[in-house]
């Protein structure tokens, strides 16, 4: 199975009065969501599913990110929010196994600890940052995987189209 992992876009700040699981994307983050959905349709890497933690700032950028493209809605799922455990985020995965590549919506340090977790680290050494994207394989509820790239927002600009002119996000 192949796991992408989106980090949620940029978001309101912290002090937002509905509480953290209400505050939004701000426009970066919209357009971190449609920039990483445009790369992986570009690179050929899109998921057959997308996955996305229940707080607004994920759904928001799962909805963005299908978007941008070209895939049916996300699928919301519980298990994804804050304080995700890696051990039950690949319990839950095997309940996707008719799935080639799935791509996950959610936040950190959920994102690293799992990554620590499949490649057998201690943790502390990687940092999934806003809107960037992670790619590994791994066969739940095995533990052992590999991790195939992580990639930073950064580097997803400029894209461009096949006439090599820049595409709108």
């Amino acid at each position: 199975m192949e796991i992408i992992l989106l980090r949620h876009g940029k978001a309101e700040a912290h002090n937002n009065p509905g509480g953290d699981s209400a505050r939004a994307l701000v426009e970066k983050g919209i357009d971190q969501s449609k920039r990483a959905g445009l790369y992986l349709r570009a690179a050929g890497l899109l998921p057959e599913i997308v996955l996305t933690s229940p707080l607004l700032r994920a759904k928001q950028t799962a909805e963005h990110f299908c978007q941008a493209a070209g895939l049916p809605g996300p699928v919301m799922q519980s298990w994804l929010a804050c304080g995700m455990h890696p051990d039950s985020a690949l319990r839950e995965l095997c309940g996707f196994q008719e799935f080639k590549r799935i791509c996950l919506v959610g936040h950190e340090p959920d994102f690293s600890s799992l990554i620590a977790w499949i490649t057998n680290g201690e943790g502390g050494a990687v940092e999934v940052r806003k809107g960037s994207l992670a790619f590994f394989e791994i066969r739940p509820p095995s533990r052992a995987g590999i991790l195939r790239f992580l990639i930073p927002q950064r580097m997803m600009q400029p894209l461009t189209g096949t006439a090599g002119t820049p595409t709108e996000v």
